[in-house]
C-alpha cells in the first residue's frame, strides 16, 4: 500500500494561492441547473471525484452535461423531467452531499432509482433523509437506513412540515429540493446550518421566504415554480483553504494570502475560532457575488496561541474543519474543550475519534467521549518520533491534516491512502509542494 513520507517541516514561504470551487457549492449547482430548462454554465467547478460523480449521476437521469477545460455546461431538463432506464443504479461513491441531496430530487421518480455509495458512505446513516422526504409521498427501500437506497417516487407529491434537529445542511437541502418539485407550501424548521441552498434558491428567485431566529429557521418553499438558468464562477471553498490557514498559522515566519474565499457566515467557524485562540488573519477586498460573500485571506504565522472553551454556537459553521482545530489546540497553551459534537462522528470516518488518536500519536494528551474533546496544549510542542495514519476509512480530511500535522510539527511520518483526496481536493499536495514542502512517495 502506499504512502506519503514526511520528515521534514516546511520552509519559511511568503506566496499568493488560488483554491478550486467549494464543493458544496459545486454540487449544489449541478444538481439546481439540472432543474432548469435552460442552459446553465460554471466556471471554477471543483473537478472532484465527488462532484464527477455528480455529474455522471445527472447523465444518467438524461441530463446533458458538457465539461471543457475551463467551464461546465448543463442543459437541464426542468422540474421532475428525468428521463432514464427502469433498474438504474447511481453512485454516490465517497459524497453524502451528493448521496443525499439527490433523494430530494428523485421523490417524484417515474420508475425505480437505486443510489449506492462506496465503502465509507455505506456506513452512513440515510435514514436522517429518507424519513422525511418519505412524508412527501415517495417510498425508500434500504437495510437499517443505510446504502444502497432504493427510492420509490410518487406521482403526487405533498407538502410537508420538515422539524430538522441536527444541525445538518445535507438534510435540510434535501428536503428543500423535494419541496421545488412539489405543488403547495413545504415548512421546514431547521436548525441553524449552512446556508448556501437558501441563498442559491433566494439568487435564482424560487418563492423561498425566510425567517430567522435565534437557534433556528423558519424556511416556506412554494413548489411547482420554472428554475431559471444559472452561470456561475463558484468561490474557493473554505474547508479546503482551512488546511493552508492552519499550515501557515504553525509555520515559522511565515505568510499567505488565498484569494476569492466563500466567507458565507454559515461556513466560517474556523475563522471565527481560530482569530479567537491567536490565529493571524485577516479578511480583504471583501464583496457579494451571487449571494455569497467572499474575500481574499491573509495569514500569518502564528505564536503564542490560546486555548479555547469552544462556544458551540461555532459548531455547525466549522464542522468539516475541527480536526484542524485540535490541531491548533495541541500547540496553544492551556485546555482546550469542544462540546455538542456527535455530528463529527456521522462524517466520512468517525472524525472525533480519529481525532483523539492523531493527538495520542503526537503525545498531546486529551480526553474523548461521543460528543465532546478536552485538550490540553503544548505550546513547546515538537515530535520526533515515527508516526504511521493509516485505516482511516479514506477520510480525506484525516490524511490533509495529518500532512499538516507533519509539516509543522515534525517527526518521520507516513501517511496513507493519499488517492482519499480526489474527493474534495485533488491538487492538494501539489499545492502543498507549491509552497515548498518536501514529500516522498513510496
Amino acid at each position: 500500500m502506499s504512502f506519503v513520507r514526511i520528515n521534514n517541516k516546511i520552509k519559511i514561504f511568503n506566496k499568493h494561492l488560488s483554491i478550486e470551487g467549494d464543493k458544496s457549492l459545486s454540487i449544489r449547482w449541478a444538481l439546481l441547473s439540472s432543474q432548469s430548462l435552460s442552459e446553465s454554465k460554471s466556471f471554477n467547478l471543483l473537478l472532484s471525484e465527488d462532484v464527477l460523480s455528480t455529474l455522471d449521476s445527472l447523465r444518467k437521469l438524461g441530463v446533458k452535461v458538457k465539461l471543457s477545460k475551463n467551464f461546465c455546461q448543463i442543459k437541464g431538463v426542468g422540474l421532475n423531467g428525468f428521463k432514464y432506464q427502469k433498474n438504474l443504479v447511481l453512485d454516490a461513491g465517497n459524497s453524502g452531499t451528493l448521496g443525499r441531496l439527490i433523494l430530494g430530487l428523485l421523490v417524484h421518480s417515474k420508475k425505480d432509482v437505486k443510489i449506492k455509495g462506496d465503502k465509507s458512505l455505506s456506513k452512513r446513516d440515510f435514514s436522517r433523509v429518507t424519513i422525511p422526504l418519505t412524508k412527501f409521498g415517495a417510498k425508500f427501500l434500504s437495510k437499517g437506513g443505510k446504502l444502497p437506497v432504493v427510492v420509490k417516487g410518487t406521482n403526487k407529491p405533498k407538502p410537508i412540515f420538515y422539524n430538522e434537529k441536527n444541525g445538518s445542511a445535507q438534510c435540510k437541502s434535501s428536503v428543500m429540493l423535494a419541496a421545488i418539485n412539489t405543488k403547495g407550501e413545504t415548512i421546514i424548521k431547521a436548525k441553524k446550518s449552512r446556508n448556501h441552498s437558501e441563498l442559491l434558491f433566494k439568487y435564482l428567485g424560487i418563492p423561498i421566504k425566510i425567517y430567522q431566529k435565534k437557534n433556528y429557521d423558519i424556511i416556506k418553499i412554494k413548489g411547482g415554480q420554472k428554475i431559471p438558468s444559472l452561470n456561475y464562477r463558484i468561490p474557493s471553498d473554505i474547508s479546503s483553504s482551512a488546511f493552508f490557514i492552519v499550515l501557515t498559522a504553525l509555520s515559522k515566519n511565515s505568510k499567505l494570502k488565498i484569494k476569492n474565499v466563500n466567507i458565507n457566515p454559515s461556513r466560517t467557524g474556523v475563522i471565527d475560532i481560530l482569530k479567537k485562540m491567536g490565529v493571524r488573519l485577516s479578511k480583504k477586498n471583501v464583496r457579494n457575488y451571487k449571494g455569497e460573500k467572499i474575500a481574499d485571506i491573509i495569514i500569518e504565522s502564528s505564536e503564542n496561541l490560546r486555548s479555547i472553551k469552544c462556544p458551540t454556537k461555532f459548531n455547525s459553521s466549522a464542522i468539516d474543519e475541527f480536526l484542524l482545530i485540535f490541531l491548533v489546540a495541541a500547540r496553544a497553551k492551556g485546555i482546550s474543550y469542544f462540546r455538542n459534537l456527535s455530528e463529527l462522528n456521522q462524517k466520512e470516518s468517525p472524525r472525533l475519534k480519529w481525532g483523539s488518536r492523531i493527538l495520542n500519536k503526537i503525545g498531546i494528551k486529551n480526553v474523548v467521549t461521543n460528543h465532546s474533546i478536552k485538550i490540553y496544549g503544548n505550546p513547546n510542542l515538537e515530535i520526533k518520533q515515527k508516526i504511521i495514519i493509516k485505516n482511516f476509512l479514506k477520510d480525506h480530511r484525516v490524511f490533509m491534516t495529518s500532512v499538516v500535522a507533519a509539516l509543522t510539527l515534525g517527526g518521520d511520518w507516513r501517511i496513507y491512502d493519499k488517492s482519499s483526496i480526489n474527493t474534495s481536493f485533488p491538487s492538494f499536495l501539489d499545492k502543498i509542494k507549491y509552497l515548498g514542502a518536501k514529500l516522498r512517495y513510496s
